[in-house]
């Protein structure tokens, strides 16, 4: 009878184990599969390459609560020199702002990103009314951006550039972005909205890859 028990509680722990590695699989790749959407190859980084903890933030350039935690997400990097970066996805999710992620991007090809987004950040109640973004003085605004303005407008209208906008698109469909500015830190989202959360989620991550 004893060795019945051993037999059947050996063959239990022998299942049992099966299923944790499944499970253990099943989420290993399953993060991976998510990080892969979260992080794509030539999006806009500031930082170093080889930080450990990574921001990812999808946003809006007409979206004010962007606006507001630009220099946030700057003082986060501050707080903690060489280990923190951030990658920018576009979720042009305000009527219009397709076109003007599309100006984004096409300053990007020229190493002009960061100046571009802060022209349009500091300057948004000039280029959207009733939340709804306008293109043509938001392009008016990139004027005053040191950069070849034709090249600009020509690679607005290249496959590539289109292609990139639409693959943050189908990113942020999948992960179910739904609102901007949305963060995740290590591939982990916000277990609710607020500096405060992502202040935190980013200490513990500093810690734990530290």
């Amino acid at each position: 009878m004893n060795r019945k028990l051993l037999f059947i509680s050996g063959i239990s722990l022998i299942i049992l184990a099966f299923v944790t590695a499944v499970v253990l699989y099943q989420q290993q790749a399953g993060g991976g599969q998510n990080q892969a959407l979260l992080e794509r190859p030539g999006a806009p980084v500031k930082g170093p390459h080889d930080a450990r903890v990574t921001i990812v933030e999808f946003f809006d350039p007409a979206c004010g609560t962007c606006a507001d935690f630009y220099p946030l997400v700057q003082q986060l990097m501050d707080r903690y020199p060489g280990k923190v970066r951030v990658l920018m996805r576009y979720a042009p999710l305000h009527s219009g702002s397709d076109q003007v992620v599309l100006m984004l991007e096409a300053a990007h090809r020229q190493g002009k990103y960061w100046q571009a987004l802060e022209m349009l950040f500091s300057n948004q109640r000039r280029w959207i009314v009733n939340h709804v973004s306008q293109p043509g003085p938001a392009r008016t605004l990139l004027n005053a951006v040191a950069m070849d303005h034709a090249q600009l407008d020509a690679d607005m209208a290249n496959p590539e550039v289109i292609g990139v906008v639409q693959q943050d698109i189908q990113d942020l469909q999948s992960l179910g972005v739904r609102a901007t500015p949305e963060f995740f830190v290590n591939g982990k989202p916000l277990p609710s909205f607020g500096y405060r959360q992502l202040a935190e989620l980013v200490k513990a991550a500093v810690e734990d890859s530290y």
